[in-house]
């Protein structure tokens, strides 16, 4: 509850026009969810005007509204106008929840890929150690052991600040979040302090929103230009970094606070080597401060000794030793759909992976290429309304691995699903290799079953793109669809 006069104080040159004097019970943009003693924020967006839904917050209880267009409304309700909604909502909102963030130690996880399991391992490790973790992320939110449903990997600056608030009445102590490049561009994080920025990787992703490569490069590096920012509530920061990554580097430069760099290839101030992988689980030796540590893992691949050595260096700037994430990461689990394997006692390995890049598809057919015994088969697509250019990458990557491909359909949301995959087909053609061949089946459930029918022993079947997803985005609706509901049915019939 804050009075809102002091909300207005917030705000940059903000014209008032009722009484102030009066309390807010609650703050949102979506009229839906307007309570009586609301502010309600009126939001102008690409498909939607909250202008036109300021009347239906009002009848709803609102008692007053953010604007900034002209409204007509009762007398009682106090309208605020400003320049830009989106610009005021970023001062306000944290304000009326009182910056929760600045109450737990936020640790924020970037990169194109590996940010879920890399939050999952930092969130095994700390609560090892007593601490109530919190989670935001692709998967869901997480309040102690409590999941909740998400719809945006990083939610808009309401709903997020919200979710931090709720964390701090729960007793969270640190909060580890997946912070994507859309909330970094969008201001979606504003009112958030982080104190330890990690840095995974960075591959082609999200042109179709940031335009240029360099665009996307430079709203992740926002994360760890925030945690160098001088005159913060909070000490203790830091920054974690992916150096063998190509623009690890650049993201270096962007960062005052004190870095933990990882590496594969014995660069780093955090260093893995002497990797020993099986189908499903890994051994290896960690390098850090003149000691070495033998890492053993429930998981595969070495996407996973990246994603491990970064929450490993996010937990050592934490102040837990390496002794205790060692011991802690001995009972660490795979995420859910992040090279997930579906056993129904087949002679062969069926594999679901949401890896839905090409630096994603590749990591994870690479892991497969190291642990095959027979052949690899792939079936994945792309998602509609997303970057087109990635397309053919995906497909020329897939055929270059896999020894037989099926080229499907993922989200295909309002573009058609058989153009999108005639897209990926173009780079299909252009990658196969002697003695390999593709298949396209635009429906995604005869794609897995097809697959499933025609494996055979020693055979790796990977089905990538939508991994933990139980729904599949259509033109007209969003139907339910989970990959490993699919590939469990398709196995009991062989």
């Amino acid at each position: 509850m804050k009075h809102l006069q002091d909300i207005v104080k917030t705000l940059h040159a903000p014209h008032v026009e009722g009484n102030t004097a009066v309390e807010i019970l609650d703050v949102t943009a979506d009229s839906r969810a307007v309570k009586a003693g609301s502010l309600f924020i009126a939001l102008d967006g690409a498909t939607v005007d909250g202008h036109d839904y300021v009347n239906k917050a009002v009848e709803a209880g609102a008692v007053a509204v953010l604007v900034s267009k002209p409204v007509e409304v009762n007398s009682d309700v106090c309208v605020i106008t400003v320049e830009d909604t989106r610009v005021a909502m970023m001062s306000c909102v944290p304000y009326f929840f009182d910056y929760p963030a600045n109450s737990m130690r936020m640790i924020g996880v970037t990169g194109t890929n590996g940010k879920t399991t890399t939050t999952h391992m930092i969130r095994h490790i700390l609560k090892a150690q007593g601490h109530k973790v919190g989670v935001i992320g692709t998967v869901h939110i997480m309040i102690g052991d409590t999941s909740y449903p998400i719809h945006n990997t990083t939610p808009d600056v309401v709903d997020l600040q919200h979710i931090l608030h709720q964390m701090v009445e729960e007793g969270v102590t640190h909060c580890v979040m997946e912070v994507s490049s859309h909330a970094l561009a969008l201001g979606r994080v504003s009112g958030v302090e982080y104190d330890t920025a990690v840095f995974t990787n960075l591959t082609q992703d999200h042109l179709d929103f940031h335009k240029t490569f360099e665009n996307y490069l430079a709203a992740k590096c926002k994360l760890f230009e925030q945690v160098s920012k001088s005159n913060q509530v909070k000490s203790g920061k830091g920054a974690v970094i992916n150096i063998d990554d190509a623009y690890g580097h650049r993201v270096v430069e962007k960062t005052t606070a004190p870095i933990i760099t990882y590496s594969i290839d014995g660069s780093g101030t955090l260093n893995a080597h002497d990797v020993d992988m099986t189908p499903k689980s890994s051994r290896y030796t960690v390098s850090y401060d003149g000691h070495d540590y033998t890492v053993e893992m429930n998981t595969t691949g070495l996407f996973n000794v990246y994603n491990t050595l970064a929450a490993i260096g996010a937990c050592l700037l934490e102040g837990i030793s390496m002794e205790d994430i060692d011991k802690a990461l001995k009972t660490f689990s795979a995420v859910p759909g992040r090279f997930e394997l579906i056993e129904e006692g087949q002679p062969f390995a069926v594999v679901v992976d949401y890896a839905h890049t090409p630096d994603g598809l590749e990591n994870i057919l690479q892991t497969a290429k190291a642990i095959q015994e027979n052949r690899i088969i792939v079936v994945f697509g792309c998602g509609g309304d997303r970057d087109a250019t990635k397309r053919p990458i995906m497909g020329r990557i897939a055929a270059q691995y896999g020894d037989v491909v099926y080229v499907t359909s993922d989200n295909p949301r309002t573009e058609d699903p058989v153009q999108i995959v005639k897209d990926v087909e173009v780079g299909v053609k252009d990658g196969l290799r002697e003695g390999t061949h593709y298949k396209v089946i635009v429906d995604r459930r005869e794609a897995i079953q097809h697959a499933i029918q025609h494996a055979k022993s020693g055979d790796i079947v990977l089905i990538a793109g939508k991994g933990h997803e139980d729904y599949q985005i259509l033109k007209d609706k969003t139907i339910h669809f989970d990959d490993r509901e699919e590939a469990r049915a398709a196995l009991k019939e062989i």
